[in-house]
């Protein structure tokens, strides 16, 4: 599904600040895998996430979705393959519009110009089938600013309108940072749900080394721009927790 072949992304080439932010990464994440990448700050694991999504170009290698070359496709090229979610609970939703109307934009978000889904009784009925399954009762407030809502709230909402339409990969930036541990607990079992029944390939960016721990099929530790350490699911399963605190000490 992803192939990354010699990826190099240097900032500010031939100044003062350079900076080697990725450095010849080769790797290929198969269909429906659900990889962690974790990293010291500055290691590269956000570049790397950037330069899957298109939001940032590669300086030199290529970057294949699906079997298609889309390396130097911007971002909203790619969505057609890439749902994100940010670091920041705020960003990827209109707080000026209601629940109901940011899932609708949601599921729009691909569709050709010219072609609309109207807020019939079934698109509602469907939103709230959605939400009730995070058990916080939004269900019930959709007709509620999205501006209202608590970071949490809001960033399990982003999560969910993520699969409003037909993407295939799921790239999750740090989504819990900013969240309470009990939110940033329904965000990681939301998007591990959704990655299982959607079967999304999936990449979590984390600081969070029980959330790397907990979650995932994959675990991929860079420093330096390079990917040192690639443990696939059978050695990943083998971990201990603390193993992943050593790989920082």
């Amino acid at each position: 599904m992803i192939t990354l072949s010699n990826i190099h992304k240097t900032f500010n080439r031939g100044k003062a600040s350079q900076v080697n932010a990725v450095n010849g990464v080769d790797l290929n994440i198969g269909d429906g895998e659900f990889v962690v990448i974790v990293g010291s700050n500055g290691s590269g694991k956000s570049t790397l996430l950037n330069l899957i999504s298109g939001s940032t170009l590669p300086t030199s290698g290529t970057v294949a979705l699906d079997n298609t070359d889309v390396t130097r496709l911007a971002d909203y090229q790619r969505s057609k393959w890439i749902a994100r979610v940010f670091q920041n609970p705020l960003s990827g939703t209109a707080s000026e519009l209601s629940i109901l109307d940011n899932f609708r934009l949601a599921a729009l978000r691909t569709k050709p110009k010219g072609l609309s889904i109207g807020v019939t009784d079934a698109f509602k009925l469907d939103v709230k089938d959605r939400i009730a399954l995070l058990g916080l009762g939004l269900e019930n407030k959709i007709t509620q600013p999205i501006g209202t809502l608590s970071g949490g709230q809001r960033q399990a909402l982003t999560l969910l309108m993520s699969v409003m339409d037909d993407c295939k990969i799921l790239l999750l930036d740090e989504p819990t940072a900013a969240l309470d541990p009990k939110s940033a607990d329904i965000v990681m079992k939301t998007a591990d749900q959704l990655s299982r029944d959607f079967k999304l390939t999936t990449i979590l960016v984390t600081h969070n080394l029980k959330d790397a721990y907990s979650y995932g099929s994959r675990i991929i530790q860079m420093v330096e721009g390079k990917v040192i350490k690639d443990i696939d699911t059978k050695h990943k399963q083998a971990l201990k927790q603390n193993d992943l605190f050593e790989w920082f000490g």
